[in-house]
């Protein structure tokens, strides 16, 4: 279990320091991360506080919470690979370009499906620029992962998060237009968010990604789902 413990214990200064006149030892704060490792052990990593930008404190925070979560996850793997399936660009886009295409469907959930088709595209693209500015690797657990393209090397934000929450987010906004059949139920938009939430809290039990892309990649796709919903829809 990661455990974080701050301490004020003096650190001694180098040799050289100590030599020269007039130069005192200064107690600096310790950060002591104990991070779970591969083999059950327990690795110490001591950093100055002081030292350290906060931007990488919080991240070694990020590491320690997710790679914890990951050690003590007790559900089936092959559920979070369902819904790792669920919310793959490469099912989810050509289903909705199919759905559109059904006079059926494609006249009641209009509303829905403009806004989707053109959102999906937008998130593509946003999530794809953003993992190559920041190029954050992936965690070092991550396993059996099938890599499409390059960017997908990287791992903030969760583009499976930001994709998931962004449907059920276009999916509350345009509920009223869309109301008939069992699209009227109101179950069906908790369900959809149950399904957003689920397939968000996988990323990180199945080690493709740290808590903060999680939470990142959720307000990207709600942030897209009300441009989508304000901009993108034609009708």
């Amino acid at each position: 279990m990661a455990l974080i413990l701050l301490s004020s214990e003096p650190i001694s200064q180098t040799q050289k320091a100590q030599s020269r006149p007039g130069v005192r030892n200064r107690p600096i704060s310790r950060l002591r991360l104990h991070l779970p490792m591969e083999r059950d052990a327990a690795t110490t990593i001591t950093v100055s506080a002081a030292r350290m930008p906060l931007l990488h404190r919080l991240s070694a925070v990020d590491i320690a919470l997710s790679r914890t979560l990951y050690s003590y996850n007790f559900f089936p793997r092959r559920l979070f690979l369902l819904l790792e399936l669920s919310a793959d660009f490469r099912l989810f886009f050509p289903l909705a370009l199919s759905i559109y295409r059904s006079p059926a469907l494609s006249t009641l959930l209009r509303p829905f499906l403009v806004p989707l088709i053109f959102g999906l595209l937008l998130d593509l693209a946003l999530v794809g620029l953003i993992k190559v500015i920041f190029r954050r690797p992936r965690p070092l657990y991550n396993r059996d992962m099938n890599v499409v393209v390059s960017v997908d090397n990287y791992s903030f934000p969760s583009g499976h998060s930001s994709r998931v929450c962004f449907v059920a987010a276009l999916f509350f906004l345009t509920r009223e237009s869309i109301k008939r059949g069992i699209f009227a139920d109101p179950w069906l938009v908790l369900g959809v968010w149950m399904w957003a939430v689920a397939t968000s809290v996988s990323r990180v039990l199945l080690g493709r990604h740290f808590l903060f892309d999680v939470f990142a990649g959720s307000f990207l796709g709600v942030l897209e789902g009300l441009i989508a919903f304000h901009y993108l829809s034609l009708y």
